[in-house]
């Protein structure tokens, strides 16, 4: 018997399969352990003669009279198979946690967010259901689990954004977790993923305020009758926020000892990037500082609004944010503006109005204005995609001569008006003047 069939005769006694990804790829084993369990172990070789011994050395740990005895002859061996010890769901949060490679999120909510997902997704799997797979066991998790369960968040009235977060943050979770299931991590498949494409019919997007609606604000906001927690702090955190284009979080938190009343500048590290930016003081904005003054206590130009934005649950998550962003709203409701509108698909509404559209509306009239982009991004931070927003467009003045040029037409007249204009004036003026041949060149020209 030559070699070949030697060895395919050794195949054909193991338990499992030998199999491999593709053709130049490593070897796999896979076969069906205890409970009717099917497991796939990387066998970490290419070599075809080598991968058939570890499957027999594979198939001769699961004949082992008991899983214990199995399980630490796995772990005796060098480690080609990742499956060393059963995990149940419940106990991979606290595996995850003390993971070396774990995320570390910036922020208490988003650490909290990762908790969240991944309780939601063993609530999913473990709770028997018609259309999804039921596991209790890392080891169990697979392409089709994973599947199913991106076809349940995709039922849920949810942005593609926070869908593809919720895929990203069990992505990495089970990256963490890799030593108590074999194979790759099945959240690592892109198809898991929605597409921005889905949304392309939401035609819902944040708008700037014009002119006359940061005018309308801030005669509200001086106005007595109107009343919000805080109103003369809130006041001051809108106009900081329509004269230095900076975020929210910027405005409220913004201390004394980076405002230069003398030179009249603000120097800003935005807590978002980290970015440096120093910022001349509009007069209108010197003004309300100047008021501003009178209460001065502490290191905050508006101490109570900080204490509130600074706000944690016993969590230590923030909620202050929102409690900020309710008063914020309530102001744009005044001059009549709804922040929010429904969308269809999504069980939240989406943001049209609010604070960032000082933002917005910073960059918009730097645009208008013709101030250089790179003036722009020295204020907003250079990361900001706000200014490619604006700066992909000329203004509205500029796009209103293209669209005149293409009809005909310059300043709303077509050549015809022009001429029906002239001859009004002939008709109505036989002496012609100095004054009116003027009139006629520039109506004519």
């Amino acid at each position: 018997m030559n070699a070949g069939s030697r060895i395919k005769n050794r195949m054909q006694k193991l338990r499992g399969t030998l199999r491999r990804k593709n053709a130049k790829g490593s070897f796999y084993y896979r076969l069906t352990v205890a409970n009717g369990v099917r497991k796939e172990f990387a066998l970490k070789t290419t070599d075809e003669l080598e991968a058939l011994q570890r499957a027999e050395e594979l198939d001769s740990i699961w004949a082992a009279p008991t899983m214990d005895v199995a399980a630490a002859q796995i772990n005796a061996m060098k480690g080609f198979s990742r499956q060393a010890q059963m995990l149940p769901l419940s106990e991979g949060w606290a595996k995850y946690e003390i993971h070396p490679e774990r995320a570390t999120p910036h922020t208490v909510s988003e650490q909290l967010s990762y908790k969240t997902t991944y309780e939601d997704f063993v609530a999913f799997v473990t709770t028997p259901g018609k259309h999804h797979t039921v596991i209790t066991s890392v080891a169990e998790l697979n392409s089709k689990v994973a599947e199913e369960y991106a076809s349940f968040l995709k039922s849920q009235a949810q942005a593609v954004d926070t869908h593809n977060r919720k895929i990203k943050r069990l992505r990495k979770i089970f990256d963490c977790l890799k030593d108590y299931y074999s194979g790759e991590n099945p959240f690592r498949s892109k198809t898991l993923l929605r597409n921005a494409r889905e949304e392309q019919a939401t035609i819902v997007r944040r708008q700037a305020f014009s002119k006359e609606q940061e005018q309308q604000l801030r005669e509200v906001l001086a106005d007595d009758q109107y009343h919000v927690m805080n109103k003369p702090e809130i006041r001051v955190i809108y106009y900081i926020g329509m004269f230095t284009g900076q975020r929210l979080k910027d405005c409220v938190l913004l201390q004394w000892q980076n405002v230069d009343m003398e030179r009249r500048r603000i120097w800003v590290k935005q807590f978002k990037t980290g970015k440096e930016v120093t910022i001349p003081m509009a007069a209108e904005l010197h003004a309300v500082l100047k008021e501003a003054q009178a209460w001065k206590e502490g290191q905050y130009v508006c101490p109570k609004s900080a204490a509130r934005y600074n706000k944690v649950d016993r969590n230590g998550k923030s909620v202050g944010v929102n409690l900020i962003n309710i008063d914020v709203l309530r102001v744009i409701r005044w001059i009549g503006l709804e922040p929010s509108v429904a969308v269809p698909g999504r069980s939240k509404k989406m943001t049209v109005y609010g604070f960032h559209s000082l933002r917005h509306a910073f960059a918009s009239f730097c645009a208008e204005a013709g101030v250089p982009k790179a003036v722009l991004l020295s204020i907003l931070g250079t990361d900001s995609e706000i200014a490619d927003k604006y700066y992909t467009h000329v203004g509205d003045a500029a796009q209103q001569q293209a669209i005149d040029a293409v009809s005909g037409t310059m300043n709303g007249k077509s050549d015809r008006d022009k001429i029906n204009e002239a001859l009004a004036v002939l008709k109505n003026n036989f002496d012609i003047t100095p004054e009116y041949r003027e009139k006629l060149i520039q109506i004519l020209s």
